[in-house]
């Protein structure tokens, strides 16, 4: 399977939605409760694509089968060295790397911008996640109980955090 990691263009938005809505729909991975439409994710990716890194993974038939960006971690000034990362991929490309890959060239790319520090919030029991962070260096700085309702439950999060420049 010849794939690449790619910075985003506004035609992936489609691509891009469907996969994040599975989360939506069908799991607490995304704290979101209602699917987005392909405008609200054009728009998020014009956005955020604007002034942080943003890459997708494209197999070489076009299908695109995960996708990651930085974005601010807070809104204060001060934070302005700290971006918060999120990560997804499509469901049934999980555990083959795909999200390493990915994060690897965002925090790559964090570092050649000069960012300090990403942050990363994980939905609690998301051990897919927590592993592929712990893995890449990032370390667990909090754990937040039951911040989150969805599905008929309370959730927490933790947040892993990577320092860039020690």
């Amino acid at each position: 399977m010849d794939c690449m990691i790619r910075t985003v263009k506004f035609q992936d938005a489609r691509a891009i939605a469907n996969i994040y809505n599975e989360y939506i729909k069908n799991s607490v991975i995304s704290f979101e409760t209602e699917p987005l439409s392909l405008q609200e994710m054009q728009s998020r990716i014009v956005e955020i694509s604007a002034h942080f890194p943003y890459y997708v993974y494209e197999q070489q038939d076009g299908e695109i089968l995960g996708y990651c960006y930085a974005h601010l971690w807070k809104e204060r000034d001060a934070y302005k060295h700290t971006l918060e990362t999120t990560v997804y991929l499509s469901p049934e490309h999980k555990g083959k790397g795909i999200g390493t890959s990915l994060m690897q060239r965002l925090i790559g790319e964090c570092c050649r911008q000069g960012y300090h520090a990403l942050i990363a919030c994980i939905t609690e029991g998301n051990e897919a996640s927590i592993l592929m962070h712990s893995k890449l260096g990032f370390k667990q700085v909090s754990h937040f109980e039951k911040v989150g309702f969805k599905f008929g439950r309370w959730l927490g999060v933790v947040d892993y955090e990577l320092l860039l420049v020690p």
